[in-house]
């Protein structure tokens, strides 16, 4: 990959957007891992007003710092950068009591519901400014296993990164000067209020799952699989399927025109 000419091809890519879509900016969350690290320095590079909003809700304190030290190098760098916080853990916790006892003891329902949030604020503050929320997912994750949360880190206005796997995302973080600390730091979501990782709960990294996606699209035939390699894709083809409905559009019952009607 020519990570300055993708690097200049995304940075395009954006201002054209905003243009075309007569907006006037980006509202990004950053959460402390390389997608959102990348994401926002893309951003910021087009020149145009950018908020980088840090939301934490009962957030692992590694995860806050590496996230308000990317904000920092972001506003240092970037005159046209603007770093925001909203602590969300009380709108969290208020929410909790307005919901019932067997969906409040859902960890994964909960897990979701962070992440939903965190879309509503930064669309609230985007649509204070006519900006744009820009995504943070990339190609494994929005593509390939599904790996975000419906109407939330899924809920974006646009997805600059999406057709770059993480391999290549850490890449460009390298291109872009990312710190140490954000690229050494192995990718979580974040919903859990620990430092479980995205590998601890996927059953496989993300190189492994590259492979798996690129397997199951060019249908390589004849070629001897090892155990491990069975047993990755047998995660990703799971994980495809029970995630499709994310990735696919909305579905629609469309109802046939007919002079009765």
């Amino acid at each position: 990959m020519e990570r300055k000419a993708v690097v200049e091809q995304i940075v395009n890519w954006l201002k054209n957007y905003v243009s075309e879509s007569t907006t006037k900016g980006f509202v990004i969350g950053v959460s402390g891992g390389i997608d959102s690290a990348v994401t926002s320095t893309l951003a910021a590079k087009t020149g145009l007003p950018t908020i980088v909003v840090d939301m934490p809700i009962h957030q692992h304190q590694d995860q806050v710092n590496r996230g308000e030290s990317h904000i920092s190098w972001l506003k240092r760098n970037f005159p046209n950068v603007r770093g925001q916080k909203a602590e969300l853990s009380s709108t969290f916790e208020q929410l909790k009591k307005a919901l019932p006892e067997p969906v409040v003891s859902n960890v994964l329902a909960m897990a979701n519901t962070r992440a939903r949030i965190r879309m509503t604020t930064l669309y609230a503050i985007a649509g204070s400014k006519s900006y744009l929320v820009v995504g943070t997912g990339n190609k494994i994750e929005d593509f390939g296993i599904g790996f975000f949360t419906k109407y939330g880190d899924g809920g974006v206005d646009l997805s600059p990164i999406a057709d770059l796997t993480k391999t290549q995302v850490f890449e460009l973080g390298e291109e872009l000067g990312i710190n140490d600390e954000i690229l050494s730091a192995a990718p979580t979501d974040g919903l859990w209020g620990d430092e479980r990782t995205d590998e601890q709960q996927i059953g496989a990294t993300y190189p492994e799952l590259e492979w798996a996606m690129h397997y199951e699209e060019n249908t390589i035939q004849n070629i001897a699989l090892t155990e491990r390699q069975k047993e990755v894709l047998g995660i990703y083809k799971s994980l495809h399927s029970a995630n499709k409905h994310k990735m696919i559009p909305i579905p629609v019952c469309r109802i046939p025109t007919t002079e009765k009607i």
